[in-house]
């Protein structure tokens, strides 16, 4: 495993979200960073078939173009009675017509799909967030990290905190959705603590342990 050496890196992302998230994160271990949205780099065709694959082409494309390293997030929802649906195609469900994005119209696809398939009690809901964290280094070199948090598919939508699908998505052991949870209450995890809550979260701690702690 290759140890992170400099505190200055690149966030591979255009998502507003997932850049407050990530910027959370990396905060209290004295990060600078600019996203790929501000150095106005060009987003990447994801067109790989799992986390890995699109983590890895984000977080090159931005370490190539920045010379620093560059870290990228690749997550979605993978729902069960959907065969694992939306899945590395999350943001995809999101695209209207006129190439906008719609987490509104998305969730209620997302509970559609799970009527037509009679999936109307919590046992019938399972689900998972996942989430893919790339390093990338300018000479090619990529580190992985995982993480992921059971739950089921809450309807309707609650709260307004978070972001993208998080308002249907009740994790294990909790009455509350990501989208009624704080910031720190999703996350879970700060430096020193034993646990994580959310799938990024989980994904970042083993980052830490793996590329930053000696």
């Amino acid at each position: 495993m290759r140890k992170l050496e400099t505190r200055t890196i690149v966030v591979a992302s255009h998502n507003a979200g997932k850049i407050r998230e990530i910027a959370d994160l990396i905060g209290p271990f004295g990060f600078s960073a600019k996203s790929a949205a501000e150095l106005k780099f060009q987003e990447p065709d994801e067109t790989g078939t799992t986390f890995e694959e699109n983590a890895a082409i984000k977080a090159l494309a931005s370490a190539k173009a920045s010379g620093l390293p560059a870290l990228s997030d690749d997550s979605g929802l993978v729902i069960d009675a959907l065969d694992g649906a939306p899945g590395v195609y999350t943001a995809n469900w999101t695209e209207r017509e006129d190439g906008s994005r719609d987490f509104p119209w998305a969730m209620q696809k997302v509970e559609t799909a799970l009527q037509d398939k009679g999936a109307t009690t919590a046992d019938k809901r399972t689900a998972r967030f996942v989430s893919v964290l790339c390093l990338a280094w300018p000479d090619g070199h990529t580190e992985m990290f995982r993480g992921e948090v059971e739950g089921t598919i809450a309807w309707p939508p609650r709260g307004a905190d978070g972001f993208g699908y998080d308002p249907i998505f009740q994790p294990q052991g909790f009455d509350t959705t990501f989208g009624e949870m704080t910031a720190e209450e999703k996350h879970g995890w700060k430096p020193g603590d034993a646990e994580a809550l959310s799938h990024r979260a989980r994904a970042f701690k083993i980052f830490v342990e793996t590329c930053l702690e000696a």
